[in-house]
Parts: structure tokens; sequence; C-alpha cells
């Protein structure tokens, strides 16, 4: 929506309760305003969250919590993926409440990892992700702000521009501006520090974020710290060795990629038997994020190892071409993603392990580490959970830790990871 004003040396502007003022001109709905009131979802208190912990067995990697929480859901403006762009996302916002936690406290902005639902929001008390982030940081004093991203939950945008740094950057920010503007109906006090993290796909976004705000927005926001977990910030060599070397889900994230990637760009493939295997190439374009249940999407896709789900659902001449041509239109959109070639300023950590199936440590937060360190770069710490992991959990069903790692096992330590750097600049 746009507000045409003319013949007029001043005009106050009263849109969706925010005041614009403007001089012979046009003004748009900035992004990150709020689409409506803030929605509280359901409390908690500490005696909750510690339950919760102690579900998941990790208590004394949480710690006790200090503080109730309080989850609110936001429905925000943001940019899509074409210029001038102008759509919707939704998020959750955690409070922290309670005699011990008085506040005004610092903003966490998270980023979550691959979902492949796309009714799935982080404003549910019953979420895995929403439990690490209300246990290990809202219960710790910290007020936090999680993008569900564009094409979920309540976003009207039509696809999810998966592992497209631009987008994902602009709705994690988004997220702060509307979760600041919420946050007086909220009861929530801000003490104007912000922290971002992401797990996952969401370390990607969290780090393209980091660096949106160091190079556009260091007047706005007041970035303290910065903690990417388990991110792939290499797309393009990702894809490379995941090719070579599938990947524990290739049946899930490499078609929610090139599919992404199609719809972005509009080259990577002509038809989609060019690339997959049939039944696949009937329905793949549009399956991810997925409308039907858990039990239904698993039904529709390959499985097996990864190499047999990749011999499945690809073309042998698709997998080989990207392995092997640098000119495959996916990764030549895959380097368009690279988070490579700059320089964090705030404190950061790479956090990850070496014994991640799905995310390889060596091909991504190790590569960034290296990238930042032949530049000088003294800002970034590498950190390797995988003796933790393994010292916790080494001992379950190999089916089972293997399947569970990347998605279950290695956030809580990482999360963890994220908290001690926060802690020093909270």
């Amino acid at each position: 929506m746009r507000f045409e004003i003319k013949h007029c040396t001043f005009a106050l502007v009263i849109l969706l309760g925010l005041v614009l003022t403007a001089c012979q001109g046009t003004i748009a709905n900035p992004p990150g305003i709020l689409l409506g009131s803030p929605t509280v979802v359901g409390s908690l208190t500490t005696e909750q969250l510690d339950a919760i912990s102690t579900q998941y067995g990790l208590l004394a990697l949480a710690g006790t919590a200090q503080c109730n929480v309080t989850m609110a859901q936001i429905n925000y403006q943001t940019t899509g993926v074409q210029p001038g762009e102008i759509t919707n996302a939704s998020g959750a916002v955690l409070i922290p409440g309670g005699a011990n936690c008085p506040g005004p406290f610092p903003l966490v902005a998270f980023a979550r990892g691959t979902n492949l639902f796309k009714s799935h929001t982080n404003a549910d008390l019953t979420d895995p992700t929403a439990d690490f982030l209300m246990t290990f940081l809202a219960a710790q004093g910290y007020a936090v702000v999680a993008t569900d991203y564009l094409g979920y939950a309540l976003s009207k945008y039509p696809y999810h521009p998966y592992m497209h740094a631009d987008t994902e950057a602009s709705a994690v920010i988004d997220s702060i501006r509307a979760a600041r503007l919420a946050a007086s109906s909220l009861g929530l006090t801000l003490d104007g520090k912000v922290m971002v993290s992401g797990y996952s796909q969401g370390g990607h976004s969290a780090m393209a974020t980091q660096r949106a705000i160091e190079r556009d927005n260091t007047g706005e926001f007041n970035l303290v710290a910065a903690a990417h977990l388990a991110g792939p910030y290499y797309v393009s060599a990702a894809l490379i060795d995941g090719a070579r070397n599938p990947i524990a889900g290739v049946q899930e994230f490499v078609p929610f990629q090139i599919t992404a990637f199609q719809k972005i760009y509009g080259n990577v493939y002509s038809q989609t038997p060019e690339i997959f295997n049939a039944p696949y190439d009937g329905y793949i374009q549009n399956l991810l994020p997925a409308l039907l249940d858990p039990a239904m999407l698993t039904s529709v896709l390959p499985v097996g190892t990864p190499l047999e789900a990749q011999h499945a659902m690809f073309k042998p001449a698709s997998v080989a071409d990207l392995a092997n041509n640098p000119k495959n239109p996916t990764i030549v959109a895959a380097q368009k993603q690279d988070l490579l070639g700059w320089n964090p300023q705030a404190p950061t950590v790479l956090c990850g392990s070496s014994g991640d199936p799905t995310v390889k440590f060596s091909v991504n937060a190790v590569a960034l580490d290296n990238d930042f360190k032949s530049r000088g770069v003294s800002s970034v710490t590498l950190v390797d959970v995988a003796s933790e992991i393994q010292q916790k959990y080494g001992s379950m069903d190999p089916t089972t830790f293997f399947s569970d790692y990347h998605g279950m096992l290695e956030p809580p330590f990482c999360i963890q990871v994220a908290r001690q750097l926060f802690d020093q600049h909270k």
C-alpha cells in the first residue's frame, strides 16, 4: 500500500499505527512494520521450563531457568526476492519475566533450521526449536525474536526462497524491527543490544544477517555479538561435495535448494525431468515446503542410505554435472549465496561438529574460518562440539545417532556455545 502526497509542503500520515512524516514525495510502509497486534500464545514458568530441559536430558547444559517465558506471535512486513516486492512474514517473540528478570533485556534474533512443512511456526510452545530457545536463552534473560521466513506460517509469499541469502537476511532484520515495535504492547523492555544466531539453514541466515547489518545498518542496530551454528555457509561447495558424497537428507535438502533457485532465477532447468527421475519429476517443483503431513511427505520421497536416495531421485547425468561443471546453473545460483569474502566486525562464533553427516564442518565452518583468517580477521572463533556430542550420545543406537545427529543432538551444544558468547556481551 502506498500513499501519494501532492500539493503539500508537510504531511502527517498515520499508517497502521506508525506515524510517518514526508515532504513532496511518496511514502511506503517501512520494512518491519507490524501487520496487526501481537498474539500471546502462552507462558511457561521456570518450573515448567526446567521440566522441558529435564525431558531432553539437558538441564545441566541449559542451566536452571531464571525467568518465566511468555511467547507471542507477530506478523510483519518484509521484502520478497524481486526488487520492490513487498510481502509479509511471521515469527515468535519470547519475553522473559518474573521477579528475577525485570529487564531491560538484550534481543537475540534467531533463525531456525530447515523445516519441510509450510504451516510450521516458531510461535509454538511444543516445537523443539522453541524449546531450546526458551530454555537456553529466554529463561536466562534474553529476549528472542525468531522469524518463520518467507513462505511459512502466516506469510503469504507464494514459495520459500530456500538458502537465498538476501531474503533470509531481510526476514531476520525486519523481525528485529517488528519485535522492537511490538515490545511495549508485550511489556518487554529492551536494552538496545542486538545479537544474532541461527542453526543449520539459520546459521546461513544469521551470517547473511550479520553481513547485511554491518554493511548497511550499523546506525540502526547495536550488534554486539553473533553466533552461527552448523550452517551451510559455503553453499556452492557444499552442493558440489554433496553430489560426490551424498549427505543425510539429500532427498530433502537438495531438491528444496534446486527448485527454490529455479523459482528465484528461472534458469536452473527448463523442465524437471532434466534433473529428477520419475515419479519425483512430476511433483517435486512445488512439493517443498509441504502442505502434506509428515507421514505423507515421507511416502513421496525416496528412502534408504544417502547414496541410495540420491540414485533414486536424481538423473545420473545431472548429479555428474552438479559435481563437475562450474557453470552448472544450480552452482552458479548457489555461488550468489556463498558467504565468503567479507570481514565480520562483532565478536563471532562459528560452531559445528566434525561428526555432522548433513552440514559438513570442513566444507562450511572450517572453510569460512580459513577465509576470514586469510584476510587477518581476528573477531571469529571456531568451535567443534563433536567430542561433547560423542560423550553424551555415543552409546545410542547407531542408526538413531546418525539420523538425529544434525537435527536434535547437535543443536543444544551449539546454542550453549552461542549463549556463552552472548553472556560476555550481555
